[in-house]
């Protein structure tokens, strides 16, 4: 069983900034794929940005190229998604999720654990 728990969601003005941070007691954290979605009210999942275990190879969403970071530190057990230039389309439950095996998919399947969520709203 792998525990996930986000933090750092809050209610932000359009072209702020946030840092949400993922957090894991599970001792093998560094081999594993971590991945950020988000889902906005009446809409499905999406991939929001994926980062490998050793947080050398990332990937985006074309809507958050540029705004948004994704980076790890092994050592912490964390993975943050540091958001910047808000807008509010960005507003939704952000969740992290773990990949036991695979690289960092952008497919939300190929993700074996996922945390309870943190609600980002971003007000115009």
């Amino acid at each position: 069983q792998v525990q996930l728990v986000e933090s750092g969601g809050g209610l932000v003005q359009a072209g702020g900034s946030l840092r949400l941070s993922c957090t894991t007691a599970r001792r093998t954290f560094s081999t594993h794929a971590m991945g950020w979605f988000r889902q906005a009210p009446g809409k499905e999942r999406e991939f929001v940005a994926a980062v490998s275990w050793g947080g050398g190879s990332t990937n985006y969403a074309d809507s958050v190229k540029g705004r948004f970071t994704i980076s790890r530190d092994n050592a912490k057990n964390t993975v943050y998604l540091q958001m910047n230039s808000l807008k509010p389309e960005d507003t939704a439950v952000y969740y992290c999720a773990a990949d036991l095996t695979g690289p960092g998919s952008s497919n939300a399947g190929r993700y074996d654990y996922w945390g309870q969520g943190t609600q980002v709203t971003v007000s115009s």
